[in-house]
């Protein structure tokens, strides 16, 4: 009966190589929405707050952020500063999410333009439509 300990030892030894190493390959994901609301046309908001049209968040290197259009409308989203990201194209559709992942730190801004006008998709508005802002301070680490 030794071959029991040898099952075990094996069994473990593919265990350790096949399970990764606490805390590593897993980066922060940070979620926002793009949100409609009658004053100013759109918000930037996360699950608990809404945080305005123009937002600054704090992130490490690695961070995915998701951003989620909950609004009816369609967005163009710009870099305008900060090492260049991988947006690619650069609609993102109602109902749709774009990630990105912020690999470099130093500060980086984004806008989100909407391309129909609120009468287009029957939304009411107070005021003129707005293009959001996005800051991510990316800190090393």
């Amino acid at each position: 009966m030794r071959r029991r300990p040898l099952l075990v030892a094996l069994t473990a030894a593919a265990l350790f190589v096949i399970a990764p190493a606490s805390g590593s390959g897993a980066s922060a994901t940070v979620r926002l929405a793009i949100a409609h609301v009658a004053a100013h046309c759109h918000v930037w908001k996360t699950s608990t707050k809404t945080l305005g049209g123009s937002t600054k968040i704090t992130v490490r290197t690695g961070t995915r952020v998701v951003i989620r259009s909950d609004c009816p409308m369609d967005f163009d989203f710009a870099q305008t500063k900060g090492p260049r990201l991988p947006l690619a194209y650069p609609r993102t559709y109602a109902g749709t999410a774009r990630t990105i992942t912020f690999r470099k730190a130093g500060v980086y801004r984004l806008t989100a333009t909407n391309v129909q006008t609120p009468e287009e998709r029957g939304l009411v508005t107070l005021g003129e439509a707005n293009t959001l802002t996005l800051t991510v301070v990316v800190q090393a680490g």
